[in-house]
């Protein structure tokens, strides 16, 4: 992402933008072919002579077409014909989010491979689940695995579409009104640089589609810190059912040797507000004074960097995280079955319903033993149940203890997951189809 996001990079798409423009006024006889062939092979760059020139005129791209009608000569000229400021530095920085985008791209699937695959490793590992914070009912670990898994495969289809969105060309010349520059030299241009011509452009590609692009980072940090936020809760010392990775030569703390925290997940935790908070000002972009002013472009040199390099750098880190995750199936048993297994009062309270027992009564004699165990050391909901003479009247010794086998309670849990990745596949296989009626229209 660093070398993306380069000046190098920068001035070299540049030049690709501005080759390609001459590259169509040639192809329509606008320019002489042999002046195209002499750019093509003089044209170079030297990011310091650009800077030196740039200190003079303090105009980057006039800065940069002097340099570059420095290397080639007269027919230098040729260059930047009928085109403005805005329809080089906005095609080029609509390829510099595509690539970030493919890049980022390449971390989420990275990611979801390591998310479906340690879903299925602990798609019957037990635990409990949590609402409020508070125990509710058994769920798997597979199951929390497979919902971040299932919530990041819809980050990716939406940020794919943000970035096809801002992948769009304009070369259509002060205030858009292609004045000076043939609309199709715009078409030509912009299919040679992967790129599709914007329908209609003030000065600028309208910002909307910068904003969607942004906002859909937003969204991936904020999945990453839901995962990040989960582990954190998950590890604390009182609960212990997973941990972070701790390598052998890791130190936790400076003064407590014995700590172990989990600094990478609040970290990711951290960044994910950063980039949220970069949303905010892309889409105070999207205002500007009639047909163009700056003042979004200061911003966008700041936002597009940091939030692209910040995405790809969560992303990584998430991923070691989930992948060297310590997960602790003992814990979770014994957190579930806590107080004597109180995550398994709806099933006894159906029960007592089946039985015959009136809803309200039923609830609150399954409130009671309960809440009598409910934070006592020997607080033992299963055992106050089997005490009761009223539930005993009920519900046979045998039926009670069925009530507590989490496996019953989990008799969907392939369901859910035969779903999810069936889903996944079906997709998959559309798109192969898509793909494939596409590449016949184009034959």
């Amino acid at each position: 992402m660093e070398s993306i996001w380069s000046e190098e990079n920068k001035y070299n798409i540049w030049l690709q933008v501005e080759i390609a423009q001459a590259e169509a006024l040639a192809e329509l006889n606008k320019i002489p072919k042999d002046a195209l062939l002499k750019i093509k092979e003089k044209a170079k760059f030297n990011i310091n002579r650009i800077e030196e020139i740039d200190k003079e005129v303090h105009h980057d791209v006039i800065a940069f077409l002097t340099c570059l009608t420095e290397s080639i000569g007269p027919e230098g000229r040729y260059l930047h014909m009928g085109m403005t400021s805005s329809d080089l530095i906005d095609t080029s920085f609509a390829i510099l989010l595509k690539q970030s985008g493919e890049k980022i791209l390449e971390g989420i699937n990275k990611f979801l491979l390591t998310l479906k695959n340690k879903a299925l490793q602990y798609k019957d590992t037990i635990c409990i689940g949590r609402t409020h914070g508070v125990h509710a009912e058994p769920t798997t670990f597979g199951l929390k695995l497979l919902a971040f898994y299932e919530e990041l495969e819809r980050a990716q289809k939406r940020f794919k579409e943000a970035v096809s969105e801002v992948s769009i060309a304009m070369f259509s010349g002060a205030v858009g009104t292609y004045s000076n520059i043939d609309p199709k030299v715009e078409e030509i241009a912009a299919g040679k640089l992967g790129l599709i011509s914007a329908p209609i452009s003030t000065q600028i590609i309208s910002r909307d589609r910068h904003a969607h692009y942004l906002s859909e980072l937003a969204l991936i940090a904020t999945e990453i810190e839901k995962v990040a936020t989960e582990i954190r809760h998950l590890q604390r010392t009182e609960v212990l059912e997973v941990e972070e990775p701790f390598y052998s030569n890791q130190k936790g703390s400076s003064a407590m040797p014995h700590k172990r925290n989990p600094w990478r997940s609040e970290n990711l935790c951290g960044l994910a507000r950063l980039v949220r908070s970069y949303s905010l000002s892309a889409m105070e972009n999207i205002p500007l004074w009639h047909e163009r002013d700056i003042s979004h472009s200061s911003v966008e040199r700041i936002i597009f960097p940091d939030s692209t390099t910040l995405i790809d750098f969560m992303l990584d880190r998430i991923n070691v995280i989930i992948s060297d995750l310590n997960v602790y199936p003992e814990n979770m048993k014994e957190n579930m079955n806590k107080f004597g297994g109180m995550a398994f009062s709806q099933t006894v309270l159906i029960k007592l319903i089946e039985s015959g027992l009136e809803r309200e009564n039923a609830y609150k004699l399954v409130q009671k033993n309960a809440h009598e165990a409910w934070n006592k050391k020997e607080g033992n909901f299963k055992k106050n149940l089997l005490a009761d003479k009223e539930v005993l009247k009920h519900l046979p010794i045998a039926e009670i203890e069925e009530c507590f086998k989490a496996e019953k309670l989990l008799k969907h849990v392939d369901t859910v997951f035969d779903r999810v990745l069936k889903v996944k596949k079906e997709q998959n296989t559309t798109h192969k189809k898509e793909k494939a009626t596409i590449n016949i229209y184009a034959n």
